[in-house]
């Protein structure tokens, strides 16, 4: 058993740390059920929960909150195009987001998913310094999707307009 403070009290029969914690005005609470003998401490239960909900919410708070941006793309796409789409892609990794990047395939477009696959890789080669494929282009359909993530290490940039 813990008292109040911190220190240790010792093995104690459960009557008698009831009996204690009844004195104290305090409540007896089971900290460490799986241990031998179980550890038991006095405390007021209620201000516990409250400081455990307050640690809860804290570590909620440090959280960081992941977004996942989209961005579309066909197969035969121009190149300026593609440098305005790879730059909407480049802009998001390096405020920390991920980017799912779809390939949308049409009608005998369907037959050539290597234009698709070309076009990703390509794609991911060009911003590789922001960012790394999380993962690898799969046929999904009509669709080829990618999934990019930023680097660990990388500061998010702010964008222009973006306040705090």
């Amino acid at each position: 058993m813990v008292g109040p403070n911190g220190e240790q009290v010792g093995i104690v029969r459960i009557e008698d740390a009831l009996r204690l914690a009844g004195e104290s005005d305090l409540d007896l609470v089971e900290v460490a059920p799986q241990a031998r003998p179980p550890v038991c401490k006095l405390m007021d239960y209620g201000k516990f929960k409250y400081e455990s909900a307050q640690k809860a919410r804290e570590s909620r708070r440090n959280q960081q909150l992941t977004v996942i941006k989209e961005q579309k793309l066909r197969p035969k796409i121009d190149p300026h195009d593609y440098a305005t789409k790879k730059g909407h892609v480049a802009r998001f990794l390096g405020q920390g987001n991920k980017v799912k990047v779809t390939i949308m395939f049409r009608g005998r477009e369907q037959s050539r998913p290597e234009l698709g696959f070309r076009l990703l890789q390509r794609l991911a080669d060009d911003v590789a310094e922001l960012g790394f494929v999380e993962a690898t282009p799969k046929q999904d359909g009509r669709n080829m999707i990618m999934v990019l993530a930023p680097h660990k290490n990388a500061k998010p940039t702010r964008a222009k307009g973006d306040s705090e």
